[in-house]
């Protein structure tokens, strides 16, 4: 499968060089590594704040790929979609997945591996097992009260 994010012509490991807020749109798009794990809706325990993910993916999550199939107009759709972003990142980190590379380079932590930035190649998250590549059902399938049905354990 091909790259749909361009990540030619970055610096080299360039997110171990410049903080976060410092990033360049370009190289903070580049970040994403496509496991699909930040478009699975999550239910939030009120009293707790414990996260849990669920198999319910985003209505235009594409199972195969693990990407949203309208990517650059997906606002017209979901309003609510959250564009993280440097300015932004503090209030939803608690709930990113726990190998997302946004959420490891906040906590000062290395990427992994199989981040595409260092393996090379998009496939990588998937053939590390961590994507959620073919694990999801659409949320217009499932009724938001049974979302709790289809709780799962992160892919890490």
């Amino acid at each position: 499968m091909s790259d749909p994010i361009d990540r030619s012509g970055l610096t080299p490991r360039f997110w171990e060089k410049k903080r976060l807020r410092d990033m360049n749109p370009r190289e903070w798009e580049a970040l994403c590594d496509g496991c699909g794990k930040c478009c699975l809706n999550k239910l939030e325990d009120e009293e707790t704040g414990e996260v849990a993910l669920t198999r319910v993916a985003c209505r235009l999550f594409d199972d195969a790929t693990c990407r949203c199939a309208q990517y650059e107009i997906r606002h017209q759709f979901v309003p609510e979609c959250i564009v993280m972003s440097p300015s932004n990142i503090h209030k939803h980190v608690y709930w990113m997945p726990e190998t997302c590379a946004y959420k490891l380079l906040w906590n000062g932590e290395p990427l992994y591996d199989w981040h595409p930035l260092i393996s090379g190649t998009a496939d990588s998250v998937h053939a590390a097992g961590v994507s959620v590549q073919g694990m999801t059902v659409p949320e217009f399938e499932i009724d938001e009260d049974d979302w709790e049905d289809h709780i799962i354990e992160e892919p890490r």
